[in-house]
């Protein structure tokens, strides 16, 4: 068992030496030639134009956690559509399927709830007192 955490520390050390060596032979390798007009603040090569301190809409926001909610759904249903027909053969299908069912389910909850809660539409009605 002692064995098992000297391995894990082994990998975590190296992976730190990594990334830092990388750094280190980084700050050597790259020239260091700075000027003012690399020193400047762009976005996607546009000068900029204003403070960068600006309100946004929050529905951008719950817009973009939802889709990364979604997103992963996918990602997690890959791998399980992958492996199901060994689960069927197994034995262990139906289990499976429950499993599956039960986190869509869950997940279509969130989804109607959010639906319900109006917060998928862009354009809200203003209501005046």
């Amino acid at each position: 068992m002692l064995n098992d955490f000297a391995l894990v520390l082994i990998f975590a050390v190296l992976g730190i030496l990594f990334i830092f060596g990388s750094l280190l032979a980084g700050s050597f390798l790259r020239p260091k030639n700075p000027n003012p007009v690399k020193s400047e603040i762009y976005e996607c090569g546009e000068p900029s134009k204003g403070s960068g301190w600006i309100n946004f809409n929050m529905r951008f926001y719950l817009i973009a956690l939802i889709f990364v909610i979604f997103d992963v759904e996918a990602a997690l249903m890959f791998p399980v559509a992958a492996v199901f027909k060994k689960w069927l053969l197994s034995g262990n299908g139906i289990l499976a399927l429950a499993e599956i069912g039960l986190f869509v389910l869950i997940l279509a909850a969130g989804l109607l709830y959010v639906w319900v809660k109006k917060d998928l539409d862009w354009a809200k009605k203003v209501v005046s007192d």
